[in-house]
């Protein structure tokens, strides 16, 4: 069986699958890049992505056969941590303009579309912060994360920034990084991000029931995502 997978699945998928009875063979990347793949006729027979939008998008086209929510995610702010001052707060730390912000990229990944929504619903300082920031991460051109390294830490331990906006479910393994604090962002500001998987054939349906059990559920749970 052949999935592409969101890249924030690749730490949980593995343990998902090892309690899959069927061979699975998986690719990562970001969901947007995905589904544009999967839509110019790539062989897949599931697609689990980071939103809702691209797997109802393969449904539309008549690529998918059913689409089915199964996670759910959030946002965070990576800090490095020398830099910051007594009293920073997520809203603060986003409002300085001596630090550089670093994102995914929007249209291509999830994650990125996700923080611009965050920037629309911070107002005036959420436009002040996206004309800062850098979409470093998932884009087509973006450079390669080195394998075992999480986006946020790559990010800031390489010095090309030092905040960075990402997924909560990172949030338990950067906090256990030296050298780096992880803010949660609050509602009503942190958008809900909605995990979903596009049925594209027959063979992936057991797959599918699978991913919605209740033994998914409790490894999606432990790894930090919603569900």
């Amino acid at each position: 069986m052949r999935v592409q997978a969101a890249g924030s699945l690749r730490g949980v998928w593995a343990q998902l699958i090892t309690h899959f009875s069927e061979p699975v063979e998986t690719h990562f990347g970001p969901a947007g890049i995905l589904q544009e793949r999967i839509l110019a006729g790539e062989e897949c027979d599931l697609f689990a992505s980071a939103n809702l939008a691209h797997p109802q998008a393969l449904l539309a086209a008549g690529r998918a056969q059913a689409v089915v929510p199964f996670a759910s995610n959030k946002l965070c702010l990576t800090v490095r941590s020398d830099v910051m001052h007594v009293g920073d707060d997520w809203r603060v730390l986003l409002n300085r303009t001596d630090l550089r912000l670093a994102t995914s990229t929007a249209g291509c990944d999830p994650s990125g579309d996700y923080t611009q929504e965050l920037f629309n619903r911070m107002g005036v300082e959420g436009h002040a912060a996206r004309q800062r920031a850098l979409a470093l991460v998932g884009g087509r051109n973006s450079a390669l994360i080195p394998t075992g390294t999480l986006a946020a830490q790559w990010v800031i331990e390489s010095g090309q920034a030092e905040m960075f906006i990402g997924y909560a479910s990172y949030a338990n393994t950067l906090r256990q990084t030296e050298g780096l604090t992880v803010l949660a962002i609050p509602e009503p500001f942190n958008p809900h991000a909605k995990y979903a998987l596009a049925v594209l054939t027959p063979k992936a349906q057991r797959l599918a029931e699978f991913i919605q059990s209740k033994e998914a559920k409790v490894i999606l749970l432990e790894a930090g995502f919603g569900v």
